[in-house]
């Protein structure tokens, strides 16, 4: 294990200098919100020892240089949205939180791009683009909290990733600063490039271990001027996944494909004590597409129809929009309202083989006795599957869940799919990402990692050791 500094009074008054007094906390009671994301595992919780908030790239870049200097992780900070615990202090040091640098530096509306900091709320930016007519089209489900550059360092993806793609797909450029202190921009607003490796792509998704992103410019596209949410209720799950593919064959591109399963649809009831309809027995599908004009949009929900009708829906019914989306991005805090411990996990594979992957996961709660809640981004095959501990004894989880985790990763990677689709390794599955990567392709992500941050003081412990 990679031995750190301790971080010493005059290491602190250095960070005071470079961002100012009131920018820097050692206080374990100020600091203590710090010391875990929205994950629930309270294993992996840790106490940093200073918490900094940079006001600008400039500060970044002097902290990390002082930070190479004397020997001290620093772990780049969000909104604290995360899931994967990779913004916690697992070795202590400085979380260096961008939560301050929230500003919107450019918006060329003619060109359609935007310039941001990387604490801008993601929904902020949204609602700046509508207002003009644009379109930002990452839409994580957490948009109305997480930052971009959070996004950004993990990829995020979000209901809108079947039509637009992932973050890196929304994203030009960014400045960042290395681990060593330099100041750079990767990537440029091109719409195609081959000139030498593309660095962006590498340091999107890199969960701050690579370099601390300071800018963001950001692709915006017209606003579609039509759009419809329906809600097609099937009564199996196997029948709402198969217009999976059948919406496609139909030459119907829709904008989002979100499942929920019954018994999630029933927890989310519950949690927000509104009726939802079909909840006694329908499997949801919100399919939300666009179209030219009010004609073009009335025919495609007429071929959407046709479609689920032919595959067995129940109903197809024109949705409240606001309803249904709530109930859809409620989804986690329903489940840890009936559980507080769980499984969390966040599996993707071929879209085309969620249906498999379901089967598995059925045999395999049956066979363990774990129930579970389960939602996903269906058309990219991004499932977010939650195993409750209920009244299982404390001193059997870890070891229970353990073996559940180990079983469904073994279906997932049978399927070529792999343990993460948005939410990032983290802490929490780098044990998994050890044992499932293939050696050489481990060998190759660590040596970037080397390449990038020599000294490894950038987001220690996450994603993977490096000795």
């Amino acid at each position: 294990m990679k031995q750190y500094n301790q971080l010493t009074q005059s290491i602190v008054d250095e960070l005071k200098k470079i961002v100012g007094e009131k920018n820097v906390f050692t206080d374990p009671e100020k600091m203590q919100p710090y010391s875990y994301d929205e994950g629930v595992d309270k294993a992996y919780y840790h106490m940093p020892d200073a918490v900094v908030y940079a006001m600008d790239t400039q500060q970044v870049a002097e902290i990390l240089k002082l930070a190479n200097k004397e020997l001290i992780p620093v772990i780049p900070r969000g909104a604290g949205t995360g899931l994967a615990f990779g913004a916690v202090a697992s070795y202590g040091g400085i979380v260096l939180s961008t939560e301050k640098m929230n500003k919107i530096l450019e918006f060329n509306e003619e060109k359609m791009y935007m310039v941001v900091e990387p604490g801008v709320v993601t929904e902020h930016i949204q609602n700046v683009a509508k207002e003009k007519g644009l379109l930002y089209a990452g839409d994580p489900c957490s948009g109305d909290s997480c930052f971009i550059g959070g996004n950004a360092a993990t990829n995020a993806g979000g209901n809108r990733a079947i039509k637009y793609g992932t973050t890196r797909d929304q994203i030009y450029s960014i400045e960042m600063v290395t681990p060593l202190g330099d100041i750079v921009t990767l990537g440029s607003r091109l719409k195609k490039v081959t000139t030498g490796y593309p660095l962006e792509k590498i340091v999107i998704g890199s969960e701050g271990t690579l370099g601390v992103i300071t800018k963001v410019t950001i692709k915006l596209v017209p606003l579609p001027q039509h759009t419809v949410n329906l809600l097609a209720i099937f009564p199996s799950i196997d029948s709402a996944m198969s217009i999976v593919n059948a919406l496609p064959k139909a030459g119907i591109q829709p904008t989002c494909l979100e499942f929920i399963e019954n018994s999630t649809i029933k927890s989310i009831e519950r949690y927000l004590e509104e009726k939802l309809p079909n909840s006694d027995v329908g499997n949801y599908m919100i399919i939300q597409v666009d179209g030219k004009n009010e004609d073009d949009l009335d025919d495609i929900s007429v071929n959407v129809d046709e479609v689920c009708t032919k595959l067995g829906a129940i109903t197809v019914l024109v949705a409240d929009a606001e309803k249904v989306w709530k109930a859809r991005k409620n989804f986690s805090e329903a489940i840890t309202t009936e559980s507080r411990e769980l499984a969390m996990e966040d599996l993707v594979v071929p879209s085309d083989l969620i249906p498999e992957l379901l089967k598995a996961i059925e045999k395999i709660s049956a066979d363990q006795h774990i129930v579970t809640r389960m939602a996903a981004h269906a058309g990219d095959g991004n499932l977010h599957l939650d195993g409750l501990k209920e009244d299982t004894p404390d001193e059997q989880w870890p070891e229970k869940k353990l073996a559940f985790e180990n079983a469904v990763y073994d279906s997932v990677y049978s399927l070529g799919g792999r343990i993460s689709g948005e939410h990032g390794i983290g802490i929490k599955r780098k044990k998994f990402m050890e044992h499932y990567t293939d050696p050489v392709e481990l060998s190759l992500m660590k040596a970037v990692k080397k390449a990038f941050d020599p000294n490894l003081i950038l987001n220690p412990g996450k994603i993977f050791d490096v000795e």
